[in-house]
């Protein structure tokens, strides 16, 4: 069994075969084959509280076969995006687009591949992973990436530098019966800034087989860095998305998540926050909006460690037609984490009868010393009092339940970097609403 095929994939290269073919160095077979190990051995959803809403069954895992190589294209594109420090561009299994601006190149930044980085700086990228837990040890699917990776990205940003604008990857996936297994580091150095945009889109037409995208976001920051990163996904509505993200936030540095999801068929994302250092903090805003059948299955987990860290956490999904929604997620205040400030809210808004949605905040508390840690959750429809009070105002109804619905989602859209990325998910969210009609 390969590590891709732990997940029933169609044939797919083992690690071993995998480090080979890219001529990667022994500790990184080594990695390979521990998430190969743990891969075997882990059950699709690890937490008791979580397992009656681990569903699978709308993945035809069996039609798809993994790429087994991946690499730059032949004519290789370096224009940067409207408003980009630096930018990587996925489609299928090829990159075909690779750019920094001047900033980021006088400042050393990297964007690009595993492989270019092995063969220009292999000390960077060793010294970044080995021995590192970038992943959850307890997370299946990105054990699965971490052993049957195709291609991996690196962000690197040194020590002291900040960028004013963002850092922009974009994967295009959707070949019907393909997958991709991909890995994505981002690491900070020492008091470093930098915003990076994620985009996932559809690079083919719906076709009868789906097609699957699997990948990872480590984030490893430094003492007093900040990363502001921003996801938007509308994958076709034929392909599959796992997704782990996971940080290791350490002392007064701070992450931001701003996570909207509105595409594919079936969607399952897990984020792990490990506030390790003192003063760590982390924000996290994650927005669905899901119809038809599809269906969103977002899990998150954040371990304060050390002292006095701050965690704000909030997901929201929207949901019509037979859509589903599972929003989970634990806060865990280990013993070391004196003064502590966490909240979890997750919310849910049901625009038919058939859609469905499961709410299921928790907390885990071994240091009584804390500021704050509490949760809350609703799942229900559009309160018909607000769409009153707006129609008292002169709205029309269906203008008035739009204005709600879109303004439920807005706090994760204002948070997105780039202009015209925020104005594409108002876009994409504007279109969700008016194919109910």
């Amino acid at each position: 069994m390969t590590g891709s095929n732990h997940l029933g994939l169609a044939a797919g290269p083992e690690p071993t075969a995998l480090a080979h073919a890219f001529e990667e160095p022994d500790w990184l077979l080594e990695d390979r084959l521990v998430a190969d190990a743990l891969a075997r051995e882990l059950p699709g959803e690890s937490n008791p509280l979580f397992t009656s809403y681990h569903d699978l069954r709308p993945v035809h895992f069996g039609e798809i076969r993994p790429y087994e190589h991946t690499g730059d294209a032949r004519q290789l594109s370096g224009e940067l995006p409207e408003g980009a420090s630096g930018f990587l561009h996925v489609r299928n299994d090829t990159v075909v687009a690779r750019a920094l601006g001047p900033e980021a190149v006088a400042a050393g930044v990297t964007v690009d591949t595993f492989a270019n980085v092995l063969r220009r700086d292999p000390a960077l990228l060793r010294g970044l992973m080995e021995g590192r837990e970038t992943l959850a040890l307890n997370d299946r699917f990105a054990q699965v990436s971490r052993a049957g990776f195709t291609l991996g990205v690196l962000v690197h940003v040194p020590d002291g530098v900040e960028l004013a604008e963002p850092i922009v990857l974009r994967w295009s996936q959707g070949e019907p019966g393909r997958g991709l297994l991909s890995r994505t580091v981002v690491a900070l150095g020492r008091n470093a800034h930098v915003k990076v945009l994620e985009e996932q889109d559809a690079s083919a037409a719906p076709d009868t087989l789906q097609s699957l995208w699997t990948g990872t976001t480590e984030a490893i920051l430094g003492p007093g860095s900040s990363l502001e990163f921003a996801g938007e996904e509308d994958f076709g509505i034929r392909t599959a998305s796992f997704v782990s993200r996971h940080a290791v936030i350490d002392e007064a540095a701070s992450l931001r998540w701003s996570l909207a999801t509105v595409g594919a068929s079936f969607v399952k994302s897990r984020i792990d926050n490990l506030l390790l250092g003192r003063g760590a903090s982390v924000r996290q805003a994650e927005i669905g909006f899901g119809s038809g059948s599809q269906v969103f299955d977002l899990t998150s987990y954040t371990r304060h460690r050390g002292e006095d860290t701050t965690g704000d956490l909030l997901s929201k999904g929207v949901f019509r037609d037979a859509a589903r929604g599972f929003f989970k997620g634990l806060i865990d205040i280990e013993k070391p984490a004196k003064g502590t400030d966490s909240f979890l809210g997750e919310f849910a808004m049901l625009l038919t009868k058939k859609a469905r949605s499961v709410a299921i905040p928790s907390l885990e508390i071994d240091q009584p010393d804390v500021r704050r840690a509490s949760h809350s959750s609703s799942v229900g429809p559009i309160d018909e009092t607000q769409v009153f009070y707006l129609m008292s105002r002169g709205l029309p109804i269906d203008v008035a339940r739009k204005f709600i619905v879109l303004g439920f989602l807005e706090p994760v859209v204002a948070r997105i970097p780039l202009e015209p990325a925020q104005e594409r998910l108002r876009e994409l969210l504007d279109a969700k609403w008016r194919s109910a009609g």
